[in-house]
């Protein structure tokens, strides 16, 4: 029985930075991860995609943001439980709670903090009858290494910000060619990655094709040409790769079991201190939703802090906890 002060479910970079929050209250905490690596979708979806909206970074890459978090953990010497799936979850008689991992891993602890980014997830798919023809030949829905795609054609589908920041990624210097597709003219993205792309459709780096979309692929063995639908008919284009880029759909896979109040595969949150309707477990980051969320990464430290505050009181309801902040005190590990 592995046993701390809090249990957090997600090794992404939510639970990474609340093992830091946690730290300066001198709580102790472990993360169980199904993934083998800490990190989450960072690491193992696309660790060489740039960030550029968390604070003090200008621009950061999605694995060295996690290395970083990584860094700023490790003197609170957190324990992680990789490559298992958190499963059940049991209250014992004393208020804690005990989890047992798709390998029967248990764990105890009087908080659980539920971080688990989109939870189970997989990419979105087009509706092309021999699409699986060419996965991993040509398509791909991930961008694990993008000079992989070094002097290619590529063809990118979607209008959020994945799709936005690997077409300007890509175009500066990476792809031979890049050519986003969306089926409206308005984007999901941020205005500036949304104007970013405008600009540099206009001065010819990328091939923006609006109220158009992929309908087809074809190719010998390997893609070659995908099919494209627009207004006017239909056209085909030369491509070495196409990227689908229209998001992941998420599934709570057993967390949905554990009696938590759920919204469309997320965990409904009192945003005093992301609480759910469980009193002692929590849920910090994408995996939650209340008025006004917005699924960013620095939203979710604001969430870890917040919690965290609120765990302390729960764990040692009879002391008084007085804010210290870290430029006076300090960074003490244990």
């Amino acid at each position: 029985m592995i046993e701390t002060d809090i249990l957090i479910i997600g090794a992404g970079p939510c639970g990474l930075f609340t093992v830091f929050e946690a730290g300066l209250l001198k709580l102790r905490c472990h993360l169980i991860d199904a993934l083998p690596q800490a990190g989450g979708q960072l690491t193992e979806i696309y660790p060489k995609k740039p960030i550029y909206d968390i604070p003090g970074y200008p621009e950061v890459l999605a694995g060295e943001l996690i290395d970083q978090l990584m860094k700023q953990a490790e003197p609170f010497k957190p324990g992680f439980t990789l490559g298992e799936r958190a499963e059940r979850v049991e209250k014992t008689e004393d208020g804690k709670f005990i989890v047992t991992t798709s390998r029967g891993t248990k764990h105890i602890a009087p908080v659980v903090a539920i971080a688990g980014g989109l939870g189970c997830f997989e990419p979105r798919k087009p509706p092309i009858g021999n699409l699986t023809d060419f996965e991993d030949k040509g398509i791909e829905y991930i961008v694990r290494d993008p000079h992989f795609y070094k002097g290619k054609k590529v063809v990118i589908s979607g209008g959020g910000d994945s799709a936005l920041d690997w077409s300007i990624f890509l175009a500066n210097g990476v792809a031979e060619e890049v050519t986003l597709i969306h089926r409206s003219k308005s984007f999901r993205g941020h205005p500036d990655s949304v104007q970013k792309v405008i600009d540099m459709s206009g001065s010819g780096k990328i091939r923006l094709l609006t109220e158009a979309e992929v309908v087809g692929v074809s190719g010998n063995g390997v893609l070659n040409a995908v099919k494209i639908q627009q207004n006017e008919g239909e056209t085909e284009l030369q491509t070495d790769h196409w990227l689908p880029l229209f998001g992941l759909s998420p599934k709570l896979g057993p967390l949905a079991e554990w009696g938590l109040n759920i919204d469309k595969n997320s965990i409904e949150v009192n945003t005093f201190d992301y609480s759910t309707n469980v009193p002692g477990i929590y849920a910090i980051g994408d995996i939650n939703t209340y008025p006004g969320k917005l699924k960013l990464i620095l939203c979710g430290f604001h969430e870890a802090t917040l919690m965290v505050q609120s765990a302390f009181k729960r764990i040692y309801p009879d002391k008084n906890y007085v804010l210290k902040y870290t430029t006076v005190n300090g960074v003490q590990g244990f």
